[in-house]
């Protein structure tokens, strides 16, 4: 049978490092488990970097928890976190700074995660969360919290899941016609995140001042004061969503040839889709809810993984594990790079992000694709 061509552009966003070289076959292994229930095939280089990726991000989050006002070494943390610390220092690392690394590991998974899943069903670079109104949302739905109801860090968190499910359901619909098309659903986003960014500075103006102190100190997204109460939840829905989403990357990798030829292959576009996006949507929002909005990771994180698999497809996990060692990164360069002042991890993020999209944007201008 021949295989369908595709009618759109696969989301190769800078023309091309997620395709093969011509003339150069890609080494593949296949894992199979014992009755050939499932089979996953996988090049041997994105094994590689996933295994590289991992360890980067690992050893982030283990020099996270030995910085700090009593530094220590990855060798005394790893001791500690193995049980052979002192009693401070499994205080320390156990009590304080663990939950911290942790919850930068988790929402650094959930928001590269959701950025693959986005800029793959957009098939766009730029279909990032915190770029089409998700981020922003969540946002909204938290400064309700605290500004309307006077809400607590628990009230807060719900208070931004909800709003980033009915922001994703809402831009759903509205882009809804006959299907949902990438560049509509890019376009009512944007539209989307406009008018919540205005109803966030509109919050905030009506706030007194230590609710807007608040909620300006939530809107910068730290992972100062990261506590227990926020891995648990953050872990039982990444435990659920990630597995869910990585099972069906084979669909959303045949759905970016386009519906018709995904169709032709079995796969059921929209339901994939909507499941999909509401996996997306609550990974987006929990992350929200456990550190504030932290930028630019779903829209990095993606663009960055395609680079240093050079694999075709959305690229799921290695997108996953890029945005783990990117906020763990920031997080660390956060707290190292400015002497004495520390300063959030969001602040970072955006920074960086701010540069990396303005050169995605030149290249796309560049490369005609804009």
């Amino acid at each position: 049978m021949t295989t369908p061509v595709p009618t759109s552009s696969a989301p190769a966003p800078e023309g091309g490092p997620d395709r093969p070289s011509a003339g150069r076959p890609r080494r593949t292994r296949s894992v199979r488990t014992p009755g050939g229930l499932l089979s996953v095939r996988i090049g041997t280089r994105t094994a590689l970097t996933l295994v590289l990726l991992t360890a980067a991000a690992l050893f982030a989050a283990v020099v996270v928890i030995g910085s700090g006002d009593y530094p220590m070494s990855p060798a005394t943390v790893l001791t500690t976190l193995t049980g052979g610390g002192t009693a401070a220092q499994e205080f320390i690392v156990q009590d304080l700074r663990l939950p911290r690394a942790l919850v930068g590991l988790l929402v650094g998974t959930a928001l590269g995660l959701g950025g693959a899943v986005f800029q793959s069903v957009t098939r766009n670079p730029l279909g990032s969360p915190d770029v089409i109104g998700f981020g922003q949302g969540a946002t909204v739905g938290a400064l309700c919290s605290i500004v309307l109801f006077h809400g607590g860090a628990g009230q807060t968190a719900a208070g931004a899941v909800v709003g980033g499910l009915a922001t994703g359901a809402c831009i759903y619909l509205l882009a809804w016609k006959r299907g949902v098309h990438g560049y509509r659903l890019v376009l009512v986003g944007i539209g989307s995140a406009a008018m919540l960014t205005a109803v966030t500075q509109y919050l905030i103006t009506k706030a007194d001042i230590v609710d807007a102190t608040r909620a300006v100190l939530w809107m910068t997204g730290t992972l100062d004061g990261a506590d227990w109460g926020q891995v648990w939840p953050m872990l039982g829905v990444a435990a659920v969503l990630v597995p869910l989403t990585l099972g069906h990357a084979r669909q959303l990798r045949m759905m970016e040839m386009g519906d018709d030829a995904a169709y032709a292959l079995g796969v059921p576009v929209q339901r994939t889709r909507i499941l999909l996006m509401a996996c997306a949507v609550l990974l987006v929002a929990t992350a929200t809810a456990a550190a504030g909005p932290i930028t630019f990771v779903s829209l990095s994180a993606p663009q960055l993984a395609r680079r240093v698999t050079r694999a075709p497809g959305p690229n799921l996990a290695a997108s996953a594990l890029m945005g783990a060692l990117l906020l763990c990164a920031a997080d660390l360069l956060a707290t190292h790079a400015f002497g004495g002042r520390q300063l959030p991890a969001g602040v970072v993020t955006a920074v960086v992000g701010g540069v990396y999209l303005l050169w995605l944007l030149v290249t796309e201008r560049r490369a005609g694709r804009i």
